[in-house]
């Protein structure tokens, strides 16, 4: 087993199994401390935002300027278009970057269907603008796309949150889940999260896990498995508790 850090500085673990095997468990247990972020003191429009973003030089360029072009899911210049209409509905002229922010993750929690059956994490962005509907990583996909399309810088965070029962009901242990997020940099202030498909921002039920320019940065897990198709499967469990 190999530990080692990526090209964005997350904690990745590797390992290979050569023997025959029926089942393989990744369990993981950990305590962490969860804070509120701050929101930015400044109100500094989102326009001078990406003109200072433009113009970056020295040692923020490699932690910020990944995080404002195309990737492998968001495809921003496949769909710049389509994405710079939907963030211009939140990002309006010379408003401050952290409002415009929290209008986008409102935008898309009230205008777009929450449905586990319609989408894959790599679903392109055109259909899920077009149906309106998708799962949190979509979600994510879509404000990221949407930030980045004007010029901003924005980041995929995969995570875990922390969710309530119904109302009397007790939690069930492991119906917790992977989550997903977007975050926007902003000069002087650093990384603000917003969580589109709850509608906040600067979470605080979130656990981060790591980083990237989209899903297919930051896995969960990943892996090849040699053996027949038909007989694979693989089950998520999760349980986020308050100590």
């Amino acid at each position: 087993m190999d530990e080692s850090l990526d090209a964005f500085g997350n904690h990745v673990v590797q390992l290979g199994i050569h023997q025959p095997h029926e089942r393989l468990v990744v369990s993981a247990e950990c305590e962490v401390d969860v804070r509120s972020q701050e929101l930015p003191r400044r109100a500094t429009s989102w326009e001078r935002v990406a003109a200072h973003i433009a113009g970056l030089r020295g040692a923020l360029v490699a932690d910020v300027l990944p995080f404002t072009a195309s990737s492998r899911i968001v495809a921003v210049d496949d769909h710049r278009a389509l994405l710079a209409d939907l963030a211009h509905s939140a990002f309006l002229p010379n408003r401050p970057i952290a409002e415009a922010c929290a209008a986008l993750s409102t935008l898309i929690f009230e205008g777009f269907v929450f449905d586990p059956s319609f989408t894959e994490v790599s679903t392109p962005l055109d259909e899920v603008i077009a149906s309106r509907r998708g799962v949190c990583q979509d979600f994510a996909h879509l404000a990221v796309g949407a930030a980045r399309s004007l010029g901003l810088a924005a980041r995929y965070v995969s995570g875990y949150i922390e969710t309530d029962p119904p109302p009397g009901e007790p939690k069930v242990v492991g119906a917790d889940a992977s989550h997903a997020w977007c975050s926007v940099w902003i000069p002087d202030h650093g990384w603000l999260d917003i969580d589109p498909t709850n509608g906040i921002v600067a979470p605080d039920r979130h656990v981060t896990v790591g980083w990237g320019r989209d899903y297919a940065d930051v896995a969960p897990v990943r892996g090849v498995v040699i053996g027949p198709a038909s007989t694979q499967e693989l089950t998520v469990s999760v349980d986020v508790a308050r100590v």
